[in-house]
């Protein structure tokens, strides 16, 4: 069965991870959020796609949740010593893929292909695509004012209320043949748990997006980002509350009504099951949090499992 994942972060990176240790090499394509790019000392960072690369490269910091393990940071130190505020960490090697990727980019190649040759380059066996090839950039509106994610989420530690989300250039973005194909030919097409807000909303709102999605008649699934009424990791909970959505696994669902046929919540929020339900979704009920490996997999198993009761091949 061919898998479409959506994913960005730490949970998407997790469960995109424990699908491809359940489903043969090649049958995987993971499409990214790619809202949160940005260009530290004019070099071309995409956080999302690279810590979906790592993990599914083996490679991933699973501590910090981003970045490479055993990582060494000399190039930031020094930068540092020249008077930058070195405030969003680059580690050496991953300053090389933010190096081949900016100089690729500049010789004319679409972040597709880029994404597509560093993913191969380091043995990950499955299809990684950006969400789309035009940069799109996530503005948040807080009291302080207006705000780039990076900024929000890594030099101010996600501390501002997040009043409003803008996403400039996703009028000029287009689905890309490459996550098209991918789409239509899926037997399963599943939402990872990421933030609703900031890491699939983007995704879904580049134009023509929703409607490839919802004109596939493979099962869509989404496995919620909220345990218990708090997110796991990351401000999804705060930004949920601030911006006037309920902050539980229901007001996920209801963000996602209208593509779904399947709802995966932990055991910790069974109560809700009814309130998902009503809104046309088959609902699963399991131990949710991904602690290791094996946890990823075991989750990975179920949501293929529920969708094929939905219909997938």
């Amino acid at each position: 069965m061919r898998v479409v994942a959506l994913a960005g972060g730490v949970g998407g990176a997790k469960l995109a991870a424990g699908l491809q240790a359940a489903l043969p090499p090649g049958d995987l394509s993971v499409v990214v959020n790619t809202a949160d790019d940005f260009d530290p000392w004019g070099l071309r960072v995409c956080p999302d796609l690279d810590t979906v690369m790592y993990t599914l490269a083996g490679l991933a910091n699973t501590e910090t949740g981003w970045g490479v393990r055993d990582e060494s940071f000399d190039a930031l130190s020094m930068l540092s010593a020249y008077g930058e505020d070195a405030w969003f960490r680059l580690g050496d090697r991953d300053l090389a893929t933010h190096v081949l990727r900016t100089q690729r980019l500049r010789a004319g190649a679409r972040l597709t292909e880029v994404t597509v040759g560093l993913a191969g380059a380091l043995g990950v066996r499955n299809t990684l695509l950006p969400m789309c090839d035009e940069p799109v950039s996530t503005v948040l509106k807080t009291p302080a004012g207006l705000l780039e994610f990076q900024e929000y989420f890594v030099r101010r530690r996600q501390r501002d209320e997040v009043l409003g989300v803008e996403l400039r250039g996703i009028e000029d973005a287009r689905v890309t043949e490459e996550v098209s194909h991918a789409v239509n030919g899926a037997g399963a097409i599943i939402f990872c748990p990421s933030n609703p807000v900031v890491s699939i909303a983007p995704i879904l709102a580049v134009p023509g997006m929703r409607e490839l999605l919802a004109n596939s008649p493979a099962p869509k699934v989404a496995v919620s980002p909220i345990v218990g009424g708090r997110a796991l990791k990351g401000p999804a909970d705060r930004m949920l509350d601030s911006l006037g959505y309920e902050v539980s696994v229901t007001g996920v669902a209801r963000m996602y009504e209208g593509l779904l046929d399947g709802f995966v919540m932990d055991r910790a929020d069974e109560g809700e099951e009814a309130g998902v339900s009503a809104l046309g979704m088959r609902v699963l009920a399991t131990d949710a949090v991904m602690r290791d490996e094996e946890d990823r997999e075991r989750l990975a198993r179920e949501v293929l499992d529920l969708c094929r009761e939905l219909g997938a091949p």
